[in-house]
């Protein structure tokens, strides 16, 4: 009977040791997965495809939230209802233990708000993008005075690719002569 938790996190502003400290810590074994997106299953990550293999039948498996434990509601869902059959005690920080029956019920709501929060933020940053090509067509800058969409360019690439074709310069060279990396002048030199 042990006590496991499972870490998940996508982004440098999260931290397992948030969550860990949030969960009191203090677990047999610890799981986890960093820089994985919650848009993978549960199933083909690597730290959560190594909790199952170990997990057994009397453990408690500690989550810090609902969205930890799968890509979606269906594969959230699927995730504990899979641990529930194999005698495994899922509790999730903040709700308690998830059992069969209402545990599920409840973990199902809270799995399908989780997704739609997840499906608004997509819709939300989709919409950012589209007004910010509208607006730089419009006016040539986004909608927040951005010249580019995209991270600010180093340096006119026209100029670069120029200036190294007439002065017959290494990639390194010009990368030199401009403060550029050589894969910015690689870029510059291939694509305009």
């Amino acid at each position: 009977m042990s006590r496991l938790a499972y870490f998940r996190v996508s982004t440098t502003d999260q931290s397992i040791e948030s969550q860990r400290a949030a969960m009191g810590g203090g677990f047999d074994r610890e799981f986890s997965d960093e820089g994985v997106s919650g848009a993978t299953p549960a199933k083909d990550r690597k730290g959560f495809a190594a909790l199952l293999d170990f997990i057994r039948e009397g453990d408690t498996l500690h989550v810090y939230a609902v969205d930890r434990l799968g890509r979606d509601a269906l594969d959230v869902q699927a995730t504990v209802r899979q641990l529930l059959t194999n005698g495994v005690e899922v509790h999730v920080h903040g709700l308690g233990v998830i059992a069969k029956g209402v545990g599920e019920l409840i973990l199902a709501v809270l799995a399908q708000v989780a997704d739609m929060e997840r499906q608004r933020i997509i819709e939300r940053t989709a919409a950012g993008r589209q007004a910010a090509r509208e607006s730089l067509e419009r006016t040539g800058k986004t909608h927040k005075g951005k010249a580019s969409m995209g991270r600010p360019q180093a340096a006119d690439p026209k100029e670069v690719k120029a200036w190294k074709a007439s002065s017959g310069a290494s990639i390194a060279k010009t990368a030199e002569q401009f403060g550029l990396s050589t894969s910015t002048v690689k870029r510059y030199c291939t694509s305009h």
